[in-house]
């Protein structure tokens, strides 16, 4: 982030064409590719399974849940805005090369692993598409040195292909993480226990290279010779691949010459409590990212009565704020104040996350028909079964009566 006024942005990027003629050039294939290449991950991260596995369980997450253009009706209730002409981008393709489970498992990916993700709104309407912005090509600017009150805009500058663009708030929607300073910049939990990631890929790379020697530590080789001898390194390097096996029919068998001895220096991984050590920083990362322990296949602790408990504690303790904040962000700068007013929102549908077993699901869809929250065609549709006739009318129990007439049915008639 860099402190500059928007007169310096327009002094740095001079030009004679304007923006919007730059938005409409056609690009080269290299350009596109340089677009919409979203790399910059290290893969030495990556390759640290309990952070994978978080990044993995975050973007699918997001992925598998449908997102809805929604309207208020004062008669009919929220409905699904299929009218609308940004529904069809928004529900199934954001862009010509991403559907849309694709493209929000990216964004969330991006989010988690760098602290931000920045999308660039491409028009508006029927014609309007996402597109996911590199990190390392995106730069936020703003006047820190004017009160927020007097503060005009925030900019984007985007670079692709050699050129420049600056970009205002309203084209990009900024998602963060939840942990931010200053409500501008997210950080990324890589960066937060970096030092904890590192000692886990080390920790891994200890033990792949003792699977690689057989869990044959270093060794003290003791011998008569000079270790001055030019020979000695010839000596020692064909007792390590003795001990290696790489040389052909040797596997478990290391020939010591006479007057000389091998002393093995074992390492004994329970003394050291390694396994225990790796699974703690393994729960520490698990817990920076708000993943619960049984999604790294970690049951030791579960005390969860059901696999739908489960799923309702990680919505409520890390998905709720990740998905408030991505309709918060849709809803401002994807609808106008006129479509707001008219009762239109984005909502994710979290019915497919908070899926429950059949028998508890009949269960539910039941009581909310025979108390008049569900028709039982809408019940129906909860269960992807078509609709009957004479199922659009609330029904309920007979022996229900409004609470201001309770008692009314002991009193004789002519009072008494």
């Amino acid at each position: 982030m860099v402190n500059i006024k928007f007169k310096d942005i327009k002094n740095i990027f001079s030009t004679s064409e304007n923006k919007e003629t730059k938005q409409r050039e056609t690009i080269t294939l290299n350009q596109l590719i340089d677009f919409l290449n979203l790399g910059g991950t290290d893969e030495k991260e990556l390759s640290e399974a309990t952070y994978f596995a978080c990044l993995r369980v975050l973007g699918e997450s997001l992925g598998k849940l449908s997102l809805k253009l929604m309207k208020k009706d004062d008669e009919k209730g929220p409905q699904e805005a299929r009218e609308h002409e940004a529904y069809k981008v928004i529900r199934y393709r954001p862009n010509p090369f991403m559907d849309s489970t694709t493209f929000w498992n990216t964004v969330e990916h991006i989010r988690s692993h760098f602290g931000n993700a920045y999308v660039w709104r491409d028009g508006i309407g029927k014609d309007m598409k996402l597109w996911i912005l590199p990190n390392s090509q995106v730069q936020m600017y703003y006047n820190q040195s004017t009160a927020l009150r007097d503060l005009g805009d925030i900019f984007y500058v985007y670079t692709v292909g050699g050129k420049r663009y600056i970009l205002s708030s309203d084209e990009v929607l900024h998602f963060k993480t939840s942990t931010t300073f200053d409500g501008l910049i997210g950080m990324s939990v890589r960066d937060i226990l970096r030092t904890t990631i590192i000692g886990n890929n080390k920790a891994q790379k200890m033990l792949n290279k003792m699977y690689d020697n057989g869990f044959t530590a270093k060794a003290v080789l003791q011998y008569t010779g000079n270790l001055n001898d030019d020979n000695t390194q010839t000596f020692v390097e064909n007792i390590q691949n003795y001990a290696e096996g790489k040389i052909s029919g040797t596997q478990g068998i290391i020939p010591v010459p006479i007057g000389s001895k091998l002393e093995p220096l074992n390492i004994k991984l329970a003394d050291n409590e390694f396994v225990e050590l790796k699974k703690y920083s393994a729960l520490q990362i698990a817990a920076a990212f708000g993943i619960k322990p049984n999604q790294i296949n970690d049951y030791s602790k579960s005390s969860y009565a059901s696999a739908e408990a489960q799923q309702l504690a990680f919505y409520v303790d890390t998905l709720l704020y990740i998905l408030k904040h991505y309709e918060d962000e849709l809803n401002y700068k994807i609808l106008t104040n006129e479509e707001i007013k008219e009762g239109y929102y984005f909502r994710f549908n979290i019915a497919t996350l908070l899926r429950a077993d059949s028998k508890t699901q009949m269960e539910s869809l039941s009581t909310a028909v025979e108390h008049c929250i569900y028709t039982p065609n809408e019940a129906r549709a909860h269960l992807d079964m078509p609709s009957k006739p004479g199922g659009d009318r609330l029904i309920g129990n007979g022996s229900m009566i409004p609470v201001e007439m309770m008692g009314q049915q002991y009193v004789k008639e002519g009072g008494g």
